[in-house]
Parts: C-alpha cells; structure tokens; sequence
C-alpha cells in the first residue's frame, strides 16, 4: 500500500512540477478545473430538477406512465447513458489521453517494484486525477434525482459513485495496455489508431444521426427499456441500476450487479499485470525492417531548400497515423452530413467548409510532430521562410487536391439524395462552398505556421500513438481553439461581402462574386502567416528546440 501512496504522491508532484514550468499549461489547468466544476453544478442543477419529477403521470391514451419507479423512463435512461458514458470515457482514453508517458509503467522498470504493486499504485494514481474526482463528485450529486424514492436509493447512489469511476477507470486502464502490448507493428499502430479514432467520432455523431434521421423516433420505446434491462446486467451499466435495485427491494440482483463489478475489477487488473508482465519481458526484440528504395518524394520536389522540407514533410505525413489521421476525417463529415440533409443540399455542400478549417489542426503543432528531427534542420541553418514555405507548399498541395475531389463527391452525393442529375445551380452553389472552404483552409493553414512556433504542446511518439506525455491532456484542450478561432475571425471580409450580398439580395450573381473574394482572404492570411510564422521561427529558434528537446524526454 505504501508504495502505491508512493506513486500517487508522484503524480501530483510531476503535475504540480510541469504547472511551475509552463504558464500555458496552468492556463489550460485552469480551464480544465472550471470545466470539471461546470461539469459538476450543471450535474447537480439537472438532478435537483430530475428530482422534482412526480413519480408517474398519465399518458395521451389514459394508461399510467412510469417516471421514476423501478423500470420507468428515469431508470431506463440513467442506465443506458451511464453504459454509454463508461463506453465513451474507455474511448477517449484510448484516443486522447492514452497510457500517460510520465507515470509509464517503463518509467519504474529499474525500481524493483511488484507487478501487481505497481499496477495497483497506477491504477491509484489515475483514480486521485481531476477527471475521476469530477466523476465521483458529479455522480453523487445525481443522488438528488433520487431523494424522492427515499434515503436507501440516495445511499445506494452515494455507494454507486466510486464503484462506477472505478469500473470506468479500470476499462479504459485495460484497454489501453491491451493496445499497447498486443497492437506491436507500425502498420498495425496505424490501422488501429485509425479505427479508433473514427469509431470515436461516429460515436459522438451517433445521437444526431438518429435523430435527424428520425430513426430515434421510431423506435419502440419497448425496445429502449429491453436494451436497459441487458445493459444492466453487463459490467458498463450494472452499477447504475443498483439505487433501482434498492428502490425495488432486489437484493439478490443488486449483490449479483455487485459481483459483477468485483469480477470486471479483477479482471481488468489481472489483464493490466499480464500486459505488464509481457511487455518487461519482450521489450527489446527486433521488429521487421523494411527496405526503401529510391529517395523517394525527395526526387521530385524542388531542388531547393524549401523542396527539401517539403519532401521530408511528405514524408513524414505518410509514414505517421497521429497526423496522417485528420485527412480521413472530411470524408467522414461528408458522409455524416449526408444523412442528415433530409433533403436540403446546402447540408452536405456546407461540410466542405468544416474540412477546410480542420484540416491543418495537426500543422498548427506541427514541429512538436517533428520531434528533434527538427534540429537537424536548424543544424544545417535553414531559414525560417524557407521552412514555412516547404511546410505550406506540402499542405496547400494536398488541400487543393482533396477540396476538389471531395467537391466532385458532393456532386454525386447531391445527384443521388435528389434522384437527378446535378444542375448548373447546384455547380454554382458547390463551387462558393469549394471557394469559401479553400479560403478557410487557406487561411487555417496560415494561423497554423504562426501557432506551430509559439503554442506547442507534447504529443504521443511515433510508434506509441497511444502515449500521452506529461502536459498534453490539458495542453491538447486549449492550444487548438487559438488556431480555430484564429482562423475563421480572420476570414471576417468574406463573411462581411457574403452578408452585404445577402441583404442586398444579389441571387446568384452573390455566390459567384464571393468566389474570388474567398480566395483572396484565404490567400492574403495563408502569405502573411507564412511570412510571420518565418520570422517568428528564427526569433525563437533556440527555444523550440529546447522545448522539443524536452517533449521527446517525455516519449520515452
């Protein structure tokens, strides 16, 4: 027990430590604790009105309708949200936070320390976190939902607060050391980045589909009680089925949901040591090597030293899933949009816009991707417009290329939903959204060559993209909305003319005006970023790469 109090003091010392170092980190602390306390008032406010429920009503065709009793709508979505919730945070993990590179179960392989020991202590570490506090916290004050059933169901939910941070800590800690063990080739850390992070993102988009659709609606709500009742007999929703257990006086189902959990708690833990366990005792063993011929993109790009950069970007960008990633995501949004529209084109014309202004979130940290491979670079005195220019010719390449099929996607998208063939309307329509979306992209790609040298924060290393280095958790959740907002404030003169054309009323004749006016803004900040993010790149060339320096001690 000691040594886990050992390293649970640890990681509040690291923390406390990478606060002092870093102002911007303390900034992204900040948010992130007012986050967690939004998250824990607005829990309590909309229990407090769960609550104030009247226990069953009457419904349209005069029959008794079960609010908040055993089997009534408050069970059933507390049930089927709290499954979803533990499915989700296993998810986020995975994909966000992954197994954290400071408190790494290598960081203590000369220590000595007990597999079970210190698979024990990490576990106790991840539990006294800000996320899990919010979690335990938030789920009791859900216990004023329940102060109608009586101080037994309150009690039991009290009860039921840490066990479900417990399970949900203790899925996504398995998880994350299944995929890191057993997931060991680079193009199977690819693939599987890859798939998670899409699954993650139909995820969240999962709740709006079906709404929009109109499947939601019709669905049987029979159906929906069915799927809570299996939910709560499985390890995900158990645990939020024991205050109705309570309620009905199920004492026998509410011990079977408990040893449930035990037997999830154990399982996960055993799973965890195991990984651990083979992970000390195969590190080490030679990989597979592959064989390159040629020089690759370095033939074919400019014979100059921005042709240089270039190249080793491209290079970069196909070799590595962490950034390679976002270029599968427009496609992704296209297609969501696309079963949304109901009919209204403008739906899925409008995602090309949504592409634009993601597709350089990864360029604006885009030297913290490139690790001490960087310094190289700086060894042999490139200059900084040079390097900016090498970095924008790659990514404007590629934006260009990709708005253009992804416009001739849409076409066929917009023929398909509305059973003919596209019109001259809709080429105009698609071709301003094509502009306005390279405008944006434009214009995100010149913030990102200004943000990617002064806001960097630590990322996963190439072949852990599942790692999370020390700071990159709170860092990851502030430094992108600068390149976000950033970008879309500076294309205020397109969204100027386009409203000016809109009162005025000048139909088509608008849309096409707006088209060079897109292209232009877009322009305009993508060379005045790339003369800016150059200058700022020799003026703090030195500090980047100590701090480079220091992001990759935290790979390790």
């Amino acid at each position: 027990m000691s040594t886990a109090i050992t390293l649970v003091r640890l990681r509040w010392a690291l923390t406390l430590a990478a606060l002092r170092k870093s102002v911007w980190q303390t900034v992204a602390y900040v948010l992130s604790a007012i986050f967690a306390a939004g998250t824990i008032i607005g829990t309590g406010i909309l229990a407090w009105f769960v609550g104030m429920l009247p226990p069953s009503t009457m419904d349209s065709d005069g029959y008794p309708f079960n609010i908040l009793g055993p089997g009534g709508i408050v069970n059933m979505v507390a049930v089927l949200v709290g499954a979803t919730i533990t499915v989700f945070i296993g998810l986020i993990q995975l994909m966000m936070l992954g197994e954290g590179s400071t408190m790494s179960p290598r960081k203590f392989a000369l220590y000595g320390i007990a597999d079970r020991n210190l698979q024990f202590g990490l576990l106790l570490s991840g539990l006294s976190g800000l996320p899990a506090i919010t979690g335990v916290i938030s789920l009791m004050l859900w216990s004023l939902a329940y102060r109608a059933m009586g101080p037994a169901v309150v009690i039991a939910e009290l009860v039921a607060a840490p066990l479900a941070v417990i399970t949900m800590m203790s899925i996504s800690k398995m998880l994350i050391a299944l995929s890191t063990t057993l997931v060991t080739s680079k193009r199977g850390k690819s693939t599987f980045y890859i798939v998670i992070v899409l699954l993650f993102v139909v995820i969240c988009q999962l709740p709006n589909i079906l709404v929009n659709s109109g499947i939601a609606f019709g669905l049987d709500p029979s159906a929906w009680s069915a799927t809570a009742a299996v939910m709560a007999w499985t390890p995900f929703g158990a645990v939020f089925q024991l205050p109705f257990d309570v309620l009905s006086g199920a004492w026998l189902p509410a011990l079977a949901r408990i040893a449930i959990l035990v037997v999830t708690w154990v399982v996960c833990f055993a799973v965890c040591t195991w990984c651990l366990r083979r992970e000390r005792l195969t590190v080490g063993v030679a990989g597979q090597s592959a064989t390159v011929k040629g020089v690759g993109a370095f033939s074919w790009m400019p014979d100059s030293t921005s042709g240089a950069i270039s190249a080793r970007v491209l290079t970069y960008l196909k070799r590595d899933p962490r950034q390679v990633m976002i270029f599968a995501m427009p496609v992704l949004f296209i297609i969501i949009f696309a079963f949304q529209a109901h009919g209204i084109h403008a739906i899925v014309w409008q995602s090309m816009i949504w592409c634009g202004w993601l597709m350089s979130i990864v360029e604006s940290n885009g030297l913290a991707y490139d690790g001490r491979g960087f310094t190289m670079e700086v060894i042999a005195g490139v200059r900084g417009w040079a390097d900016r220019l090498g970095r924008v010719r790659v990514y404007v390449g590629i934006m260009v290329i990709y708005m253009a099929l992804l416009y001739v996607g849409c076409i066929v998208i917009v023929g398909v939903t509305a059973g003919r063939w596209a019109q001259p309307d809709d080429l105009i329509i698609g071709l301003f959204f094509l502009a306005v979306g390279l405008g944006v992209g434009f214009s995100s790609l010149g913030v990102a060559e200004i943000t990617s040298c002064v806001l960097m924060y630590p990322v996963a290393s190439m072949d852990k993209p599942f790692s999370s280095p020390q700071g990159r958790a709170m860092a990851q959740g502030f430094f992108p909305f600068v390149y976000m907002l950033g970008s879309m404030l500076l294309m205020l003169p397109t969204g100027i003319a386009a409203i000016v054309l809109l009162v005025i009323h000048a139909g088509i004749a608008g849309w096409l005006v707006i088209i060079p006016v897109a292209l232009a803004n877009g322009i305009g900040v993508l060379a005045l970023g790339t003369w800016l993010g150059g200058k700022l790149l020799e003026a703090r060339i030195l500090s980047i790469v100590s701090t480079l320096d220091s992001f990759a001690s935290l790979q390790k």
